[in-house]
């Protein structure tokens, strides 16, 4: 059981690593073009926006998903000036704190 445990333990790590290993041990050297630069910046961005849409737009506390758009998603009250200030100072730190400080306030004042 120790032994399998481990085994499986390994190979999730492998399938983590790697796709992140070869890409810098094959291109390391390599000049890549400047269109591909441009695009590969804009994954990360776009995966993060994927994740965070439905998440401040759509409340699933019923049968179905629906779009809620209220003053009662704090949520998406809190995320509104938090990409604000991502945008405007371009820091983590920032970001974070502004994030995690809108928000406490909005749990605490408006439950």
């Amino acid at each position: 059981m120790t032994r399998e445990i481990f085994e499986i333990i390994a190979g999730m790590a492998l399938v983590t690593a790697l796709p992140r290993i070869l890409p810098v041990l094959f291109l390391a050297e390599r000049a890549m073009p400047p269109r591909l630069e441009r695009w590969l910046k804009l994954i990360a961005p776009a995966i993060l926006a994927a994740l965070l849409t439905p998440e401040l737009l759509l409340d699933r506390s019923g049968e179905a998903p629906r779009l809620f758009l209220s003053l009662q998603n704090h949520p998406l009250l809190a995320a509104l000036p938090t990409f604000f200030i991502a945008w405007r100072t371009r820091s983590l730190f920032a970001t974070v704190a502004t994030g995690i400080i809108l928000t406490a306030a909005l749990r605490a004042l408006l439950g």
